[in-house]
C-alpha cells in the first residue's frame, strides 16, 4: 500500500477571544471554577459575519500554502464539522467553490469532536487505492452557536477555529496506522437538542423555532471519554507495533485538562509528552487536534523523525486515533 503523509499545515481563528472573566459576567461562574475543573482560560469565538466555511476556507487556503501545493492539485476535499452553515451545500463543496478546486471530489463527515481523525483516516485510503492523488482535510466548527450560554455546565468549555491539513503520497513513514471505534448506544450522553416546535400542517398552533444547542452528562461523559482515548492509544500503537514508550509527542483532543491528565494516567505516560492547548482555546470539537497539531510542528515540539499519537473522543459517541511518523 502507498504511504501517505501530511505535506503540510493549516489554521485559522477568530480574533474575538472570551476570558473566563467575560463569563463570570454572563452566568454565575468564576475564573478559578472554569480553571480548575476544566483548565481552560479562554476562548476564540467567530463575529456574527464568520460562518463555518470561512473559517473552513481560511485554514484551507494556510494548508496549501504550507505544503506549496496549488488548488488544482487537489482532487478529494473532507470537511469534519457538526456546524455546518447549513445542512447542504456541504463545507466541502463551498471550500472547493472558494479556492477553485475544480477537480476535487468534496464531502463532509460528521463525527463531532473525533471528526478531523475521521477525516484523515478516509482521505489517506483515498490516496492508498489510487482513486485521489492528493487531498485537503479539513476540521471547522463554529461550535458555540449550538450553545446555551444561560448553561454553565456547557458555555464555559467551547470555542470556534479551524485547521486543515493536505495529506499525500510520501516515500516512507507518514499515518502508519489508524483506530475508529462508536459507541451509539450511549449517544444521549452528549448531544443537540433541537426542540422542534414547528407545524407547518397546523397552522393555528405556535409555529415558533428554538434554536438547538448542546446537552452533557458530564460525570458520565468523563468516564467513557477516559477509557476510550486511552483505549485507542493501546488498540493504534497494536496496529502500528509500536511500545508506549516510543512515543514522542501524543497530540489529544483538547476537551479538558482533566480527561487529558486521566488518559496520561492510565497509560502511564508522562503528561510532558502530551502537547496540550485547551487553555488558550477550549473545546473546538474536530478542530480541537487540527489547531493542536499545527501549533506542535510549529512550535518545534514534534520534529522530524518523530512517532506522534493522535486521539480523540466525542459525541456520538465515537473515538479514534492516528499514528504518524513526523
Amino acid at each position: 500500500m502507498r504511504n501517505v503523509g501530511i505535506l503540510g499545515l493549516g489554521v485559522y481563528l477568530p480574533s474575538r477571544k472570551l476570558t473566563n472573566a467575560d463569563l463570570a459576567k454572563m452566568v454565575e461562574t468564576t475564573d478559578e471554577w472554569i480553571r480548575t475543573r476544566t483548565g481552560i482560560v479562554e476562548r476564540r469565538i467567530a463575529s456574527k459575519s464568520e460562518k463555518t466555511s470561512d473559517l473552513a476556507i481560511k485554514a484551507g487556503k494556510d494548508a496549501l500554502k504550507d505544503a506549496r501545493i496549488s488548488a488544482d492539485q487537489i482532487d478529494l476535499i473532507v470537511v469534519a464539522t457538526i456546524s455546518p452553515d447549513s445542512n447542504f451545500p456541504s463545507m466541502a463543496c463551498k471550500v472547493q467553490k472558494a479556492i477553485n478546486a475544480r477537480k476535487a471530489v468534496a464531502f463532509d463527515i460528521s463525527a463531532a469532536c473525533s471528526g478531523y481523525l475521521y477525516a484523515i483516516t478516509t482521505a489517506k485510503q483515498y490516496i492508498q487505492t489510487g482513486m485521489s492523488k492528493r487531498a485537503l482535510v479539513i476540521a471547522a466548527e463554529r461550535i458555540t452557536s449550538l450553545i446555551d450560554w444561560r448553561d454553565r455546565s456547557t458555555c464555559v468549555l467551547f470555542g470556534d477555529g479551524a485547521g486543515a491539513c493536505v495529506l499525500g503520497r510520501v516515500k516512507s513513514g507518514g499515518i502508519t496506522a489508524d483506530f475508529m471505534q462508536a459507541f451509539g448506544e450511549q449517544g444521549d450522553l452528549m448531544r443537540v437538542v433541537a426542540e422542534e416546535a414547528r407545524h407547518p400542517l397546523e397552522p393555528d398552533k405556535d409555529c415558533a423555532h428554538k434554536l438547538p444547542y448542546v446537552v452533557m452528562q458530564g460525570q458520565e461523559l468523563f468516564k467513557v471519554a477516559v477509557n476510550s482515548m486511552a483505549d485507542a492509544v493501546v488498540a493504534v500503537l497494536k496496529k502500528a507495533k509500536l511500545k508506549t514508550s516510543q512515543i514522542d509527542c501524543i497530540v489529544p483532543h483538547q476537551a479538558n485538562d482533566r480527561i487529558i491528565s486521566a488518559v496520561a494516567k492510565k497509560l502511564n505516560v508522562s503528561k510532558e509528552k502530551i502537547f496540550i492547548n485547551i487553555d488558550r482555546y477550549g473545546n473546538m470539537s474536530a478542530a480541537s487536534i487540527a489547531v493542536a497539531l499545527y501549533e506542535a510542528v510549529k512550535s518545534g515540539r514534534i520534529q522530524k523523525g518523530d512517532n506522534v499519537v493522535l486521539v480523540a473522543f466525542g459525541a456520538g459517541l465515537v473515538s479514534g486515533a492516528n499514528v504518524v511518523k513526523w
